[in-house]
């Protein structure tokens, strides 16, 4: 009863941390920040998913679960990585947050200032 609460327990704090970092990256207004959410977040998240599923492996399986360990390493060395590499692209664009659309304007924040798409009927100008 107790290692099932604790399995439980793993997956549920697992899934409020994806929900929190996700939730983050869409609302959250400059790029650094929504940089952070997924990055601190949704790691804690899969890692408790990992977490639960390897202790249920050992407790109910009977073996240890290698392919979750690694999975679970993988993310730990490359969230950062991916984080640094984002972060050093906004620094060196220099732009502004205020210079960016708001999360909540989702034409401009999903195209950014990209040209409108044509469709397949709109002629060639």
């Amino acid at each position: 009863m107790i290692i099932e609460l604790l399995i439980t327990g793993f997956i549920v704090m697992g899934g409020f941390f994806g929900f929190v970092g996700s939730f983050g990256l869409l609302k959250l207004n400059d790029p650094m920040s929504r940089m952070h959410a997924p990055t601190k977040a949704t790691t804690l998240g899969v890692g408790g998913v990992l977490l639960g599923s390897m202790l249920h492996a050992v407790v109910y399986e009977g073996r240890l679960s290698a392919h979750e360990l690694l999975i679970t390493l993988f993310l730990l060395v490359s969230a950062p990585v991916t984080a640094n590499f984002l972060a050093k692209v906004f620094i060196n664009q220099q732009t502004k947050p205020k210079d960016l659309p708001v999360p909540g304007d989702c034409k401009l924040w999903a195209t950014h200032n990209k040209p409108e798409h044509r469709s397949a009927d709109t002629p060639e100008a």
